[in-house]
């Protein structure tokens, strides 16, 4: 691995672990200990905002954007559509439901592909809920980017998770599994020329205090100052193309 790569590394390292407060167990050692989120919860019947095919055509029609995410997308969906289209022009169809690992959302993903088409730019804003089963990601982000091929854009916002309710322990579980779905998420952009990602757990480690300012229990944004700060780095990546 060449120094670049160790230090890019290193950075998501301290980005999924920087309010833990100790050293981060490696993947075997999670493993060993069932990764130590505990279970995901049963989020097929929770909250979720799905773009219908009305909506859906106006996308295509004028080469938008999909949106997939959880349940930080379906808080800050709406702000997000507002802010694209005041700054691009763009449109957007969703399809974010609450509590809802990376794999259904890419079984979304591939329904629509198939039912309606797609637009040339994919945004995937979800990956907290596969703290629970970390190694579980990297093959769904594989699968997305072989869904959309190699002539379409996929935005991805990686993940920082560290569950305020939960145990000391758990906590720290929850950062070790953020840094090692992010690690994921950039090893994949290696492969992957269209593969964007955007930076919103570094863009959190940069300042301590962001953690408790812009996220009211430390996975969700806080309405407006997080919600607006993680719009914006999305919106900034899509304008950069």
């Amino acid at each position: 691995m060449t120094e670049q790569g160790k230090t890019t590394r290193r950075r998501l390292l301290v980005a999924g672990a920087v309010v833990a407060g100790s050293s981060l167990l490696t993947a075997e050692q999670a493993f060993a200990d069932g990764y130590g989120s505990g279970p995901i919860g049963d989020w097929a019947g929770s909250p979720r905002a799905i773009s219908t095919a009305t909506e859906i055509g106006p996308v295509l029609d004028r080469d938008g954007l999909y949106m997939f995410g959880d349940s930080i997308a379906y808080q800050d969906g709406r702000s997000l559509a507002e802010r694209l289209a005041s700054r691009t022009g763009d449109v957007i169809a969703v399809h974010n439901w609450t509590g809802r690992p990376t794999t259904p959302a890419v079984d979304a993903l591939a329904s629509w592909a198939q039912q309606y088409g797609m637009p040339k730019r994919i945004l995937m804003a979800t990956g907290t809920n596969d703290i629970f089963t970390p190694p579980a990601f990297a093959a769904q982000v594989e699968r997305t980017m072989s869904i959309v091929g190699a002539g379409r854009t996929v935005y991805w916002v990686n993940v920082q998770a560290c569950r305020k309710s939960k145990p000391a322990d758990v906590q720290l579980a929850d950062q070790r599994n953020s840094g090692w779905i992010n690690l994921q998420l950039a090893d994949a952009q290696k492969r992957h020329p269209n593969l964007r990602i955007v930076h919103w757990a570094e863009f959190l480690a940069a300042k301590i205090d962001r953690l408790t300012s812009y996220l009211r229990d430390g996975v969700h944004t806080m309405v407006p100052l997080g919600q607006d700060a993680r719009n914006e780095l999305i919106v900034q990546a899509i304008e950069a193309g």
